[in-house]
């Protein structure tokens, strides 16, 4: 299960968070706390996070119910956001309209190298999963589209999936060696994973 980080002030005011570490807002926290009582229900068997506070905070409320702890991996961070980081939406058309046509920030990182080390780090995840088990990755909204995107064989350019929401999560599943997207951008109680899917373990 990937699962996106509650609100911050920055999401509100449309602002390039990347790699700044940015905290949650009040409703932020409300979110993360509503969003765990419904994932500690599945019974995860691991959450792993980004080192991100934003992202941390989130994971932090989903330990407390289920008393696992709660594991860091540096590739879950978001997209390096260089230059863009702190801008909002509006300054950065302006002040780099090519950089923004071509979504690329000037100093930060490309979309294709957030996806291998995002797509990685989902993979190093599967593979201690017991058969049959969850987890939980909290992540950020770029770095969960292009690794997943990248797992699905998809480009991470074309932005096929849509944006994941604030607190809400996508669900997979790895069945015979290939990727399977069950859910997506969903703030309600997953359903069942099928066993055929759930035997390799889901995230």
């Amino acid at each position: 299960m990937l699962w996106r980080h509650g609100q911050t002030t920055w999401n509100v005011e449309r602002r390039f968070q990347g790699q700044s570490d940015v905290p949650l807002n009040d409703a932020g926290v409300a979110q993360a706390v509503a969003a765990a009582r419904r994932l500690a229900s599945l019974g995860p068997s691991a959450i792993v996070s980004s080192d991100l506070s934003r992202a941390s905070r989130t994971a932090d409320e989903l330990a407390r119910l289920t008393g696992l702890p709660v594991q860091f991996d540096k590739d879950l961070r978001e997209r390096n956001g260089g230059k863009w980081e702190g801008l909002s939406d509006r300054e950065i058309r302006e002040q780099y309209p090519a950089e923004h046509a071509a979504w690329m920030p000037p100093d930060g990182e490309s979309v294709t190298a957030v996806g291998e080390r995002a797509a990685a780090a989902f993979e190093r995840v599967a593979e201690g999963l017991a058969p049959g088990s969850l987890a939980v990755i909290v992540s950020h909204g770029a770095a969960i589209g292009t690794g997943l995107s990248r797992l699905l064989g998809l480009s991470e350019q074309d932005r096929v999936l849509g944006a994941l929401s604030n607190c809400c999560w996508s669900v997979v599943g790895r069945r015979a060696g290939r990727w399977r997207l069950l859910e997506h951008n969903v703030g309600r109680l997953p359903e069942p994973v099928p066993d055929e899917v759930g035997a390799q373990g889901v995230f």
